[in-house]
This record gives C-alpha cells, sequence and structure tokens, in this order.
C-alpha cells in the first residue's frame, strides 16, 4: 500500500520578514485567541504588529529564522527509513502556522494518491491548541481539496516507550554533565492559560504523567515540573520555569532542564531556555545548569513513532491514542478526534 504519514509541528518563521505574518497566523487560530471571529482578525493583527520587533529580535540571535522545518523534515526521513519496505511509505511535514502548511500539504497529498493517510503530531501530550487544531485545520482543508482517503489520527503519545527511552538516555547524560554536586531535574513544558485546563484541556495531565515516567525510569531524583514562555495579561498553569530555577537557587541545587513537551529545537529551546533561563540561573547562584536537548531524530523516539503508526494502522477503522498507557482517550479528554468521529 502507499501511506501517507503526516507529521504535524507549529511552524516557525523562515526569514525576518516571515515573522509578523507567522504571528498573524498563530493568533488567528480559534484555539489559540478564543474570540469571535469578527473580533479576533483584528486583534491578531494588532499583536502580531506589536509583538514582531521583539520576536525578530529573538530570531536574531539564532540566524534570523527557525530551525523547526529543517529538524522536521529530518524526523520525517528518518521515520520512512524506519518503517522499512513493507509498503510505500512517505512522511510529510504540516507546519499549523508557516510553510509548508495544511492547505498546501493536502495537495500534495492528494497527488501522492495513497491508500491510507496516518496524521502524526509531533505534539507528545494532547492539547486543544496544538493537536486538535492541526486535525481540525487538516480535516478542513481535506474535505476542501476532495480528499477522500481513510485517514486515521494518533493523537498523542506521552508515556510512549520510545519517547520514554529516548528521554531518559538524554536526561542521564544531562545528569552526568551536571557531576556530582546535587541536582534538581526541571522538567520544562510550554504553558497554556489556566482557563484552557480548567476548560478541560488534558495537556497539563499529560505533561505530569511524562515527567513521571521519566523519573519512575531513572529513580532517586529532585524533580518538578514547570512551565514556560507565558505571555499575555491571563493567569497560566504553573509553577513558572523561571521562578523553579530561582528556588533552585535558594536551595544550592544546580539545574538540569529537559523541556519534555518539545520534540524539537527552536526559539523556545534555543533562546529561552539556552539563553535566557541560563542567564537568570546565573542570577539566582545555581551552581550548575544543564539544558538537556530535545529528542530529535534520537533512534528509540523514531522507533517509537513508527511503532505508533503501525499500529493505527492495525485498526483501520478507528483514530486510536496510542500511548496512553492504562487510559485509553476517550476517559482521558473530550477533544479526542476519536470522540469527535476521527477523521
Amino acid at each position: 500500500m502507499k501511506i501517507a504519514i503526516v507529521l504535524f509541528n507549529l511552524g516557525g518563521p523562515d526569514s525576518p520578514e516571515a515573522v509578523q505574518p507567522f504571528l498573524r497566523n498563530l493568533f488567528s487560530d480559534p484555539a489559540i485567541l478564543r474570540l469571535p471571529s469578527l473580533l479576533r482578525g483584528p486583534l491578531a493583527n494588532f499583536i502580531a504588529r506589536r509583538r514582531a520587533p521583539k520576536a525578530r529580535d529573538i530570531y536574531a540571535k539564532i540566524g534570523g529564522s527557525s530551525p523547526i522545518l529543517g529538524q522536521t523534515e529530518a524526523q520525517a526521513r528518518a521515520l520512512e527509513e524506519a518503517l522499512g519496505t513493507e509498503h510505500e511509505w512517505r512522511g510529510y511535514v504540516c507546519m499549523r502556522y508557516w510553510h509548508p502548511m495544511t492547505e498546501a500539504v493536502v495537495r500534495s497529498v492528494k497527488r501522492f494518491a495513497p491508500d491510507r493517510v496516518v496524521l502524526l503530531p509531533l505534539y507528545p501530550q494532547f492539547s486543544t491548541t496544538t493537536t486538535d487544531s492541526s486535525v481540525k485545520a487538516w480535516k478542513e482543508a481535506a474535505a476542501k481539496a476532495k480528499l477522500s482517503v481513510p485517514t486515521q489520527t494518533v493523537c498523542c503519545y506521552p508515556d510512549e516507550e520510545g519517547f520514554i527511552s529516548a528521554s531518559v538516555e538524554l536526561l542521564r547524560q544531562g545528569l552526568r554533565e551536571a557531576g556530582n554536586r546535587p541536582s534538581r531535574v526541571l522538567f520544562s513544558a510550554h504553558g497554556l492559560p489556566e482557563r484552557v485546563i480548567k476548560a478541560g484541556d488534558p495537556y497539563q495531565a499529560q505533561v505530569e504523567r511524562t515527567a513521571q515516567a521519566i523519573a519512575d525510569r531513572i529513580g532517586g531524583l529532585d524533580w518538578s515540573v514547570c512551565y514556560q514562555s507565558r505571555v499575555g495579561p491571563l493567569k497560566w498553569i504553573g509553577p513558572s520555569t523561571d521562578a523553579e530555577i530561582a528556588r533552585a537557587g535558594a536551595d544550592s541545587k544546580a539545574v538540569v532542564l529537559y523541556p519534555l513537551s518539545f520534540v524539537s529545537e527552536h526559539s523556545e529551546t534555543l533562546v529561552e531556555l539556552d539563553m535566557e533561563y541560563r542567564h537568570l540561573a546565573e542570577k539566582s547562584a545555581v551552581p550548575t545548569y544543564v539544558r538537556v536537548p530535545t529528542v530529535g531524530t534520537h533512534p528509540a523516539f523514531i522507533t517509537g513513532l513508527a511503532d505508533r503508526v503501525r499500529a493505527i494502522l492495525a485498526e483501520p477503522q478507528v483514530s486510536v491514542c496510542h500511548g496512553a498507557k492504562s487510559m485509553p482517550c476517550r476517559y482521558v479528554h473530550t477533544g479526542c478526534p476519536l470522540i469527535a468521529g476521527g477523521v
């Protein structure tokens, strides 16, 4: 069979000129700015104009653009290789807010004429702001393009074996780098407004499950979960990563920070974690600050994704949340594509 695997990711600007339209696309998403469309459009334009200069400064620190596209392409190629020759596999990168965007990827998939399509978000933990938004955009674009192919979604894998194994190996390397001094592991994840979680989004619970699975595998860790990248006036889930770094400094603990909700490097890891939080750690008298890399194309992570693809293809009639051990996704959250009737 011909199988198209669509790897969803956020995307990022590929030039300084792309920063403002990227931000406009981001804030035009009803999953991000939860307002009526008549208000959301003008406000998205306003926010994008206001934030663009600061965002351009951030991207200037890493060469003027986001590296996320190249890294996601590498993950797609690694996944094709891991899947072998049983079928004709083709991985497609589909970005939510910058190119290649959903409509163009749908057209490419249609030209490929696959027998099956698997939607594979590169968000281990499900959120209405990431996975659900991408799946909805895909359904709308596929319907408009009349792409009528059996399509299934791997909606989350917070404690999938390959993801956890890769995370454990990388974190152990970080702990060795920190040396023998007392250390605290900070599992940092992208934050969300508290009201999103209160509305039933499972993201925070799944982030905590990921952290627990990693900590259980290593054992004996001093660790906590924290959240980064807060913007705007709303109350966000916590504790914040900067507060946890300051607390570690007050306790004279080295910090080994693992960004467990990201699977590739981009501005939030390369600037926020590597530069801004490293500077904060120095100011907070943290003895040593070690930032663990994301899983990227780690063989265990890619093997785990290949396992999820094969598993969902073995269940041809439904979308299935593989990776949520002992807790099928229909019991985790109501926004699951399976509950909504799949795609």
